[in-house]
């Protein structure tokens, strides 16, 4: 059984509409960068986002519950705002399949791997850092 969640008050709405703009704001920045500088068929951009922002969760994560558990609002507004909009994995997914369709079945595993393998590194990482800050 999971945790029973308080109903959504007016000001946490706020809080995840604020951060969720500026999250997608960030991913179009960031992807938009990384495909501009690294121009590839592989969506490195999407890989990029996706590892930052589970670094980030992890960080997070454990930041925000040793030291702010009681602000809730600040957890709203970064981790369900801004980093559920920053991080893209119904992209990655969309992409992955797209590989798949052009034929390129290796670009889509390594893909695949690629993102799953990696962001679950960066956010054990982000968990390890969190716990030693």
């Amino acid at each position: 059984m999971g945790t029973v969640q308080a109903l959504p008050t007016l000001a946490g709405l706020l809080a995840v509409a604020l951060g969720g703009a500026l999250g997608a704001v960030s991913r179009y920045a960031v992807s938009g960068w990384v495909h501009h500088y690294y121009p590839s068929v592989f969506p490195w951009g999407t890989l990029t986002v996706n590892s930052v922002g589970s670094f980030a969760l992890g960080l997070l994560a454990v930041t925000l519950n040793k030291y702010f558990s009681e602000l809730e609002l600040l957890r709203l507004l970064l981790m369900t705002g801004f980093l559920g909009a920053f991080t893209t994995f119904s992209t990655f997914s969309y992409q992955s399949v797209l590989l798949v369709q052009q034929g390129k079945v290796l670009l889509a595993g390594g893909n695949v791997v690629a993102n799953v393998v990696i962001c679950c590194v960066f956010a054990g990482l982000g968990v390890w850092l969190g716990q030693r800050v």
